[in-house]
């Protein structure tokens, strides 16, 4: 898949974010790498055949002093060989994308691995009922 396909496919899974998130997300950027380094994989203890499908870098919101500011974006990586690799179709890869999204988006709004794992179990019922696709 072309990165500018796969690209897109990331702007319709963060159209899934649920509304009530998208809009309180400020400075955060969403980047688009070929697959996690060696040296990311060793430093989050990931051994093969597991892999990492994006990554969350910055401060959490929760962590923030009153005089943050004046900085870089925040950034949350996806890995598109990865997502690609653990997909067998587009629907799949925005699935999987959209999951992603949103455990990353969670650790932006400091949210603990449980409040996470509950978020995405709605995701996939489909529970969610404000994560609706905005008009273009």
């Amino acid at each position: 898949m072309t990165r500018e396909r796969f690209e897109k496919l990331v702007a319709d899974a963060a159209r899934t974010i649920p509304r009530r998130f998208r809009q309180q997300i400020q400075n955060l950027a969403i980047i688009v790498e070929d697959e996690p380094d060696d040296e990311l994989l060793d430093d989050m203890e990931i051994e093969p055949p597991d892999t990492l499908f994006g990554l969350y870098q910055g401060t959490p919101l929760t962590e923030r002093r009153w005089d943050h500011g004046n900085v870089l974006p925040d950034r949350i990586v996806l890995y598109q060989n990865p997502i690609e690799d653990a997909c067998e179709s587009d629907d799949e890869v925005v699935a999987t994308i959209g999951e992603t999204l949103i455990h990353e988006v969670g650790h932006y709004f400091g949210m603990t691995e449980e409040e996470l794992e509950e978020i995405e179990e709605r995701y996939w019922r489909g529970d969610d009922e404000d994560s609706e696709p905005e008009a273009h």
